[in-house]
């Protein structure tokens, strides 16, 4: 079981600190547990239960009144906001708490509730993408297990893979040709996958080629496919030797190709890449390529 602390609270419900404090003084909720040293910490049904009261919290129910209900009160009341609120970040926090519990059920009634409400590119820019930065930073630091990640992350990707192969086919003489594909190595396939929702319903044709790639199989693929866009992707821990070694053999291998990049190395090392690439932050920067 994991670990939190305070401050990981703090991070993932939106309750400070010195609030947490407060209530486990006054109404014995929460009750951390100690280390062997006196540190206090927190454990999964902790963090559930926290997400719950601050769900209900943000509804305007008071921490006086939550904990007059039971414990199956409150999740029912979490379970009914989560459905039907308008609130992006209740959303957010209902899928932190669905991956605490691995409850499959519930993340698909959230997250099919967030799609009938906002349609699936909203859904993604505004619920997932923000999800999987704080997913991210609780990876970073720790406090969050592998299994979790790969449970709410494979559900995410079923998502994506479902309505991409829901979108009907059709060729037109605007239509682009567009190669995505992730480097050897990579696997974060979350954001390509989008990408491909997103160039396939503007009517363009893309070749999905999918995680770690060498790049030397992209050689064989020009004799059939040469494509107008390229869309790839890195996140940290790449040397910057091997993303400009990358960006080096894409424009030799396809000199008249568009080079889209996304993922946090080249956000972040922006500066170290001249004008022949694309760095995409958002999806609206990949609009002037849906043309």
């Amino acid at each position: 079981m994991a670990q939190y602390s305070i401050k990981d609270v703090e991070m993932i419900t939106g309750i400070k600190a010195h609030t947490l404090r407060i209530w486990e003084q006054r109404y014995n909720i929460p009750q951390p547990k100690r280390t062997a040293t006196n540190i206090r910490y927190y454990d999964d049904e902790d963090l559930r239960m926290l997400l719950n009261i601050s769900l209900l919290n943000l509804h305007g129910h008071k921490i006086s009144e939550i904990t007059r209900l039971s414990d199956q009160e409150v999740r029912e009341l979490a379970i009914n906001y989560s459905i039907h609120s308008e609130k992006h970040e209740v959303h957010i926090q209902s899928l932190m708490a669905t991956m605490i519990n691995l409850d499959e059920v519930s993340f698909e009634k959230i997250l099919s509730t967030s799609i009938l409400q906002y349609g699936l590119p909203k859904t993604v820019t505004e619920v997932i993408f923000p999800f999987m930065n704080l997913l991210g930073v609780m990876w970073m630091t720790g406090t969050v297990h592998p299994a979790y990640e790969h449970f709410i992350t494979n559900l995410v990707r079923q998502k994506l893979i479902v309505a991409i192969d829901g979108q009907s086919s059709h060729k037109s003489n605007s239509q682009k040709k567009c190669l995505l594909f992730l480097p050897e190595g990579e696997h974060h396939e979350i954001g390509l996958l989008f990408a491909n929702y997103v160039l396939r319903s503007a009517g363009h044709n893309t070749l999905y080629l999918g995680q770690s790639l060498p790049l030397s199989d992209l050689v064989q693929v020009k004799e059939k496919y040469n494509p107008d866009i390229i869309f790839t992707s890195m996140s940290t821990g790449f040397p910057s030797t091997a993303a400009k070694n990358m960006v080096k053999q894409l424009n030799s291998v396809f000199p008249k190709a568009v080079l889209l990049f996304t993922g946090r190395y080249f956000v972040e090392h922006l500066k170290e890449f001249d004008d022949s690439i694309h760095i995409i932050r958002t999806i609206s920067d990949l609009s002037p390529f849906l043309l």
